[in-house]
């Protein structure tokens, strides 16, 4: 009799055990960074979404959703071989990656060969959605560089400043933006010289020196953070004549520039491109108790300390915008999946209410419209410069 029993019991659990087999995300980041933080926004941003998933029944009628993390180093070959082992794992629905364009650029042959749908929170290079590949398995919600170049470009006319100077990565993302540039059509602006420089400089003052000699009355630059802190350290230490005010892309805002710059950051005038501000977000009740969540089992009470805001809006709503995509998919599959991330409709998020944040043609969930400049303030928040479009 026991042992009937125990074979009955087992027999009612089977079912139980399926229902909540996990549905795997995989996020794909830098994380070996030593001063990048965006991987640890990103990650927040998931792990913050999936646990409302989670409370409120999972996905597929009752299956949890988990997260599998793996570190690329910023190293593209990495990366390669992260995708195929996450393609290797059944029920692994999609792979979110992390802030370095050329890791992902480099990706994408391996993504469509796989057919994986990447969710992209944070990579700007417009080639990543652009890339010609059909079906497109690449989906996007953040800033395209094409977006970027004119607002920084326009923060800077709206000073009155005419002649821009401009220092780009040699890297996959600066051509990306001197892409953009060249077909850049703005009225009354001049690029008084572009110059490159390599990662892992440990000086920007020759480049920042010839815009000065070609008369730039401005700068764009196009840097991550670590770049990003030196030139602002080497501007800070010119006579104040010589600092010339500078419109940032949002790579520096992957670190934590304030405490890498210390006073230097406020002694110039830096503004940086940003898609979302906790200081004044687009839908407020949903930031609130989003913040709630925050204090209450992360320990942030203070606004300001959340590390690069972006990437945790951003990972938070598209892992929202995922989990619906599984449901209509009614599957695990990456094909069924792909096709219903274009499907999804009437999603109230975080950074906005989306009718449709994907379809067929349009792998952006967000637009020009949501771009804007920020400054950093002296407790190291990021704050919109007013006034916003």
């Amino acid at each position: 009799m026991v042992s009937l029993r125990l074979f009955l019991l087992l027999l009612l659990c089977v079912p139980a055990a399926h229902a909540a087999a996990p549905v795997y995300i995989g996020f794909d980041a830098e994380a070996g960074h030593r001063t990048s933080t965006s991987d640890e926004a990103i990650r927040l941003g998931l792990e913050l979404a999936i646990d409302e998933i989670n409370r409120a029944g999972g996905v597929l009628d009752g299956r949890p959703l988990q997260l599998l993390v793996k570190d690329n180093r910023s190293v593209p070959a990495r990366g390669i071989e992260n995708l195929k082992a996450f393609a290797a794992q059944p029920d692994l629905v999609g792979v979110f990656c992390g802030k370095f364009s050329p890791v992902v650029l480099e990706q994408l042959s391996t993504i469509h060969q796989l057919g994986i749908p990447l969710l992209d929170p944070w990579a700007a290079a417009d080639a990543i959605v652009d890339n010609g590949y059909t079906p497109n398995y690449v989906f996007r919600l953040s800033l395209r560089d094409s977006w970027a170049m004119p607002v920084m470009l326009g923060h800077l006319h709206a000073q009155g400043l005419h002649r821009i100077g401009v220092l780009l990565p040699n890297t996959a993302w600066g051509r990306s933006n001197q892409r953009v540039l060249e077909s850049y059509d703005g009225t009354d602006l001049t690029i008084a010289s572009l110059r490159w420089y390599n990662w892992g400089d440990k000086s920007l003052q020759e480049q920042y020196q010839a815009l000065l000699d070609a008369g730039a009355e401005g700068v764009v630059l196009v840097a991550n953070e670590m770049e990003g802190a030196i030139l602002v350290r080497e501007v800070a230490a010119l006579p104040p004549a010589r600092r010339l005010p500078i419109a940032s892309h949002w790579g520096v805002s992957g670190g934590d520039l304030p405490a890498m710059t210390g006073a230097a950051l406020q002694q110039i005038d830096f503004a940086v491109v940003q898609t979302y501000s906790f200081q004044a977000p687009s839908q407020p009740a949903a930031a609130a108790r989003l913040l709630a969540v925050l204090r209450e089992r992360h320990g942030v009470t203070d606004v300001a300390r959340i590390p690069s805001p972006v990437g945790l809006a951003h990972a938070y709503d598209l892992a929202h915008i995922l989990a619906r995509a599984v449901n209509l998919a009614g599957s695990t599959d990456r094909a069924r999946v792909r096709d219903a991330l274009e499907q999804v409709r009437d999603y109230a998020g975080l950074i906005k209410h989306w009718p449709q944040p994907f379809d067929r043609d349009r792998h952006e969930a967000l637009a020009p419209s949501d771009v804007f400049m920020a400054r950093y303030r002296a407790d190291g928040s990021l704050v919109p410069v007013e006034p916003r479009p």
